[in-house]
């Protein structure tokens, strides 16, 4: 499995609009995080308009049997103001497909439309946060020591029982099944085992991704979070595919350092933990918000 090292100084308000972007209210009305390696699939159609918002002004828009009119030969319509950081779609033609390159911030982002009788009707992209690793370095934690944490905790019962002294200063706690539970609908999360590496300020985390449906299930390999009563916690580290098979059960590790302002968070593991995970954007089904197992209680201390 791929680990992905995020930085943590990430404001928390961003981070609740990026992991819970599929995962709460009107699912027609969707927010997620901008990325120029991504290709960003969605459904439109002829008796609605979606209107796509980017996060800076929109200098070009590059697409392949589009009308900007309506009444031109094109799968799709197209309206754009010319310094807009928004335009407008919607289809012409029945299981029509293409795809828009849309210039902005100097970069290059595809969209692909498709006909559908389920569309999107306002899609917001936001830029990812752009932080330095300052936060990292003034906490004297790096990326290093991070995939050195997440090994510490895999190892854990070997280190414990030939290295006590690796781990001496490290708590662990073990959670029952229903215990930290999050339900997704068509897919589970459990916290199982967790780890706190106080030096560090690191809490990792083991959990098991379970799909209950017939199909492939995608998220974001680096959009796990952590939520302790009203705070959330974006990951500092994860090991992860990104990929949950059907009718099966996926083990996934990811930790979480300090806070999002860079400063301690100091989390007991007597919490109870919910887990949110972001669906990947080329993931075709929806997502509900999750079910925690029991209101969730504060930070415990």
């Amino acid at each position: 499995m791929k680990r992905i090292v995020r930085p943590l100084a990430i404001t928390a308000h961003l981070l609740i609009q990026s992991s819970l972007a599929f995962a709460r209210g009107d699912q027609r009305v969707q927010e997620t995080e901008l990325e120029e390696h991504n290709v960003y699939t969605v459904p439109v159609s002829t008796a609605r308009v979606t209107t796509i918002s980017f996060p800076t002004p929109i200098s070009a828009i590059d697409a392949a049997l589009v009308s900007i009119d309506g009444k031109s030969n094109g799968l799709f319509q197209l309206a754009h103001k010319a310094g807009s950081s928004f335009f407008s779609v919607r289809t012409l033609v029945h299981d029509a497909r293409t795809n828009l390159n849309v210039r902005c911030n100097n970069k290059t982002y595809i969209v692909e439309l498709q006909d559908s009788m389920d569309p999107v009707l306002s899609l917001v992209f936001k830029l990812p946060t752009d932080i330095s690793r300052t936060a990292v370095t003034r906490n004297g934690v790096t990326p290093g020591m991070l995939v050195g944490l997440l090994d510490k905790a895999k190892a854990f019962p070997l280190l414990k029982l030939h290295h006590p002294e690796a781990v001496e200063r490290v708590e662990t706690a073990v959670y029952e099944a229903g215990k930290c539970m999050s339900d997704y609908k068509d897919f589970t999360v459990h916290v199982e085992e967790a780890f706190r590496f106080d030096p560090q300020d690191t809490l990792v985390f083991r959990i098991m991704l379970r799909n209950l449906t017939d199909r492939e299930i995608q998220y974001r390999r680096e959009g796990f979070s952590l939520r302790v009563g009203d705070r959330l916690y974006p990951q500092s580290i994860s090991d992860a595919t990104g990929l949950i098979p059907p009718l099966s059960t996926t083990e996934v590790y990811f930790a979480v350092t300090g806070t999002p302002d860079g400063g301690r968070n100091d989390v007991s593991l007597k919490n109870e933990f919910s887990v949110l995970v972001e669906r990947s954007a080329r993931d075709p089904q929806k997502v509900s918000p999750p079910r925690i197992s029991k209101q969730l209680e504060g930070l415990a201390k």
